[in-house]
């Protein structure tokens, strides 16, 4: 298509506009629970704050931040996703290596069998009572172990090395005397950077986003994520949130007591724990599209 043809300048003007309001859809949200992060608690329960806050202050922040336990709950969170991602690409690079080889016997049975947990599950209670009895329960060993194999994940990366890699550059490793850990490591595995960023990422968000594992199987509050620390804090906002208009309505005058509320909270919370994944993606983005892309080309 010509850039100076009418067609090309009605495209452009028509996805510029596109682009501006998925935009505009992703960051007003993200600035309303800044404002309410940022605003006093007690005005933030009037109703009516948009995009800016009303009264300026970090209290809520102080707050948050004055729970020690959050401090252990982010160093979970922390130590789950670097060690889960780790563990998740080594043990998934693995099988989609093994995977992508031409001459595998047995590759389809085993793709069969991979396959099959991904639409059948046993469900919360057999689950609970097969980490209960392989002493997962109350250990950090239940967010990693589980997560380790993920089929569409070795799907996208067997897919990836079959369409961008050439076998024959296998072959000729192989001929001049490498073996297959050093051909996976030394020659596939750097060749797959934009693939592997690309599963790296998705590892690292669904690691740092999950609480369902600590609701179903931690109790040790020194095991608590951040995301579980959280959801904590949302279920009782309303509670409390409830009760304090209704000292409201009944004459008292806590506009002075309140400094922060749990919806205020809860937005600081948010804006805490999204920062990380908003500092960490910039520096994937480059690969994330063409490790997409490409790895969904070939099956």
């Amino acid at each position: 298509m010509n850039k100076f043809s009418k067609s090309y300048k009605v495209f452009t003007v028509f996805n510029t506009i596109i682009m501006i309001l998925t935009l505009l859809v992703c960051i007003i949200p993200y600035l309303h629970t800044l404002a309410k992060a940022l605003n006093d608690g007690y005005d933030t329960m009037l109703g009516g704050l948009t995009i800016y806050p009303r009264k300026l202050t970090f209290q809520n922040f102080k707050v948050l931040l004055s729970d020690t336990s959050m401090y252990s709950a982010f160093l979970v969170s922390v130590a789950r996703v670097i060690i889960g991602t780790a563990l998740g690409i080594l043990v998934q690079f693995s099988a989609a290596y093994v995977l992508s080889k031409e001459r595998f016997y047995g590759k389809k049975a085993i793709m069969l069998f991979l396959i099959i947990p991904t639409f059948f599950s046993g469900g919360t209670i057999p689950t609970y009572i097969l980490y209960s009895a392989s002493g997962l329960t109350n250990s950090f060993l239940v967010y990693i172990l589980p997560g380790l194999v993920t089929y569409y994940n070795i799907l996208i990366i067997k897919s990836y090395i079959s369409s961008s890699v050439p076998y024959s550059l296998r072959e000729a490793a192989m001929i001049d005397g490498a073996g297959e850990v050093r051909i996976m490591l030394q020659i596939v595995f750097p060749l797959c950077k934009p693939v592997i960023a690309t599963i790296a990422l998705w590892i690292a968000v669904g690691q740092w986003n999950n609480y369902t594992d600590t609701l179903y199987y931690i109790t040790k509050e020194h095991l608590f994520t951040l995301s579980y620390k959280l959801m904590q804090i949302v279920q009782e906002s309303e509670r409390l949130k409830a009760l304090i208009q209704e000292a409201a309505l009944m004459g008292e005058n806590i506009a002075t007591e309140v400094k922060s509320t749990p919806e205020s909270l809860v937005a600081a919370q948010v804006i805490v724990t999204t920062i990380p994944i908003i500092v960490v993606y910039p520096f994937l983005q480059k690969y994330f599209v063409k490790g997409v892309t490409l790895g969904a080309v070939k099956s």
